[in-house]
């Protein structure tokens, strides 16, 4: 068993004593919170954690981690989520199998070395030679030492037909059923700490038909799965629901079976009072993407609100496209930011912790992380605040938002440091780099 002892700061993400630090099992899991001034019960090992502030791993969950090989690129470094779709579609259909491993293995590595633990990624293209682009992400999962749930995504609704996409891009029904079947028999983990989730993600309303909406419902609640879809981003997403199917949003989401705990929300940013109302009453779920509806000023989700009618909220870094990073202690930073502007300054630093921990651990449908308490994965992020930024800082937790930590010293999964010194141990960062650029240049020149 391993101490990890007298922690500079620390942060439970519950109302539990650990001020003198945790104890881990040799399984992994959390077997003792040790309160200020205490001891543990068991002889163990110990890790001096005097230097370090100590959180749940952070949990992402909303991504699209192929959107890594089209960061800050410039035709669409000015425009609103629309036009931001329509120039990007036609690139993103030239992804190969080998690009989207690279973009696969940058997005972890940098959510990794920002403290998070486990992600969520919404992949919906399957262009011609993309068939296996979900078992390219388990692998890359698996060898990154993570867990994610990873989502089965679907687009239906082609330019042709009315929707956002080019035909390229879109696939039928049948295949898109055939292969979620594959994927969950194959891949779908049930047991507590389960590295690989699978979850079944038509993209949005505007690119899927009504029909493979009601039949994902079905097949989530047939294999006990969860479901995922871009919800209530942007007006504009707003007016096309009217225009197609004569609903507002929330009641669209009624109509197809999806209004239930079973389902999370990318961004759920245009609700009403009543929407608010319904979604908390289904406990449907919301990814709060603050930076991404930032970069497209899509609005700003009322989180507050939205917890307080019962929704479960929680963080998301979402595609890099849109938000350029894929950094959850800075993502929590952004969301207290903006939640502020939106609430006031009473708005506390724990309460974004609290999103990208527990909240986000509740989005995902997760009771095994998210927070440390006895019987919970081993699953943890520490900060240094040794550089320059935190220089006279005073509350070592609050100072991880307030003075802009960016990167882990020290990330534990399961009981296993993945995160060492602010590196990952046997990832050669400078050759990724290297292929994950030239295959940007690639895909962006066609």
């Amino acid at each position: 068993m391993l101490w990890i002892k007298n922690p500079l700061g620390i942060f439970t993400a519950n109302d539990l004593d650990a001020g003198n630090g945790l104890v881990v099992s040799d399984d992994g899991t959390i077997v003792e919170l040790v309160p200020l001034g205490g001891r543990p019960s068991l002889p163990c090992t110990e890790f001096d954690a005097s230097g370090h502030v100590v959180l749940p791993g952070l949990i992402n969950t909303h991504h699209h981690f192929y959107q890594t090989l089209t960061r800050a690129w410039g035709p669409v470094a000015d425009v609103p989520l629309f036009p931001w779709l329509q120039n990007l579609y036609p690139v993103w259909a030239r992804l190969t199998p080998k690009s989207l491993e690279l973009a696969v293995k940058v997005a972890l590595a940098e959510l990794l070395l920002s403290g998070c633990t486990t992600a969520a990624d919404h992949h919906y293209l399957f262009p011609d030679g993309m068939e296996d682009a979900i078992d390219i992400e388990v692998s890359a999962v698996r060898s990154m030492g993570m867990r994610a749930t990873l989502t089965r995504g679907s687009m239906t609704l082609g330019e042709d037909d009315g929707g956002l996409p080019p035909r390229t891009t879109v696939q039928s029904p049948e295949a898109i059923l055939a292969d979620s079947e594959r994927l969950i028999r194959t891949y779908h983990e049930t047991d507590p700490g389960a590295s690989v989730q699978i979850a079944l993600a038509p993209c949005s309303p505007f690119s899927v038909t009504k029909e493979i909406m009601a039949e994902s419902a079905v097949m989530a609640e047939r294999f006990d799965v969860r479901l995922h879809t871009h919800l209530a981003e942007t007006i504009d997403e707003e007016d096309f629901c009217r225009s197609m199917f004569g609903l507002r949003t929330v009641d669209y989401l009624e109509s197809v079976g999806w209004l239930g705990s079973r389902t999370w929300l990318g961004h759920g940013i245009h609700f009403n009072d009543e929407e608010i109302a319904r979604l908390g009453a289904a406990g449907t779920a919301v990814a709060h993407c603050p930076t991404s509806n930032m970069r497209l000023a899509s609005g700003t989700a009322r989180v507050l609100e939205l917890e307080a009618a019962g929704v479960p909220v929680g963080l998301g870094v979402d595609g890099s496209a849109s938000n350029d990073a894929s950094n959850m202690i800075l993502e929590a930073r952004q969301a207290l930011y903006l939640q502020r502007l939106r609430y006031g300054a009473s708005v506390p630093v724990s309460r974004a912790l609290g999103w990208a921990t527990r909240g986000s651990a509740a989005v995902l449908g997760r009771s095994d992380i998210g927070q440390l308490a006895p019987g919970l994965q081993a699953d943890l992020a520490l900060f240094k605040l040794d550089s320059l930024r935190f220089s006279g800082s005073h509350d070592p937790v609050a100072a991880l938002l307030l003075c802009g930590a960016d990167r882990a010293d020290r990330v534990m999964i399961g009981g296993s440091w993945r995160v060492v010194d602010g590196a990952i141990p046997d990832l050669d960062v400078a050759g990724l780099i290297a292929g994950h650029s030239a295959a940007a240049r690639k895909l962006v020149a066609g």
